[in-house]
């Protein structure tokens, strides 16, 4: 399906028919594509690049359709990084080896911390920790998969 040119947000860099490799939404998947283009909030004399899923209903673009500052993608990106590494590490740690449990890490980004927490405000954390890593176990060769191509990617541009 072709991303639409005309709205706000203008496409440069377009993956279109993303619902065929939507992960386990494949062929079932109301997003048809991704951007990277000119920022919908963009005013003169102040640009900004975005990342966009573009979502259809089956019969016209969807309002649910998302559009990110590049800078949030990669911080997403970081996210689920050091979540995966978390749950690849917990079956061989325990609480006392996560002496500020639940936080999890401090990730240094522009002077500041992103701080990697367990969300202890979630009545259910025990349950949705083990579900959220249930998850993550299922769709392992998906994550994987996308994982391995963005190191590959990310070695290729250290090199450049």
């Amino acid at each position: 399906m072709k991303i639409p040119t005309e709205l706000k947000h203008k496409p440069v860099i377009i993956s279109e028919d993303y619902d065929l490799i939507d992960g386990r939404y494949t062929n079932n998947s109301d997003a048809k594509g991704l951007s990277l283009g000119l920022a919908q909030w963009n005013e003169r004399g102040n640009l900004e690049i975005s990342a966009k899923i573009w979502r259809h209903t089956g019969e016209k673009w969807s309002r649910q359709s998302e559009e990110m500052p590049l800078h949030r993608v990669l911080d997403l990106a970081i996210l689920i990084c050091k979540a995966r590494i978390f749950f690849l590490e917990r079956y061989h740690k325990n609480e006392k080896d996560y002496p500020k449990y639940p936080l999890l890490d401090r990730i240094g980004l522009q002077g500041g911390a992103m701080n990697v927490s367990i969300c202890k405000d979630n009545e259910y954390i025990e349950n949705d920790t083990n579900l959220f890593d249930d998850c993550l176990r299922k769709d392992d060769e998906i994550i994987s998969e996308r994982l391995n191509v963005l190191c590959g990617l990310l070695k290729e541009i250290k090199k450049a």
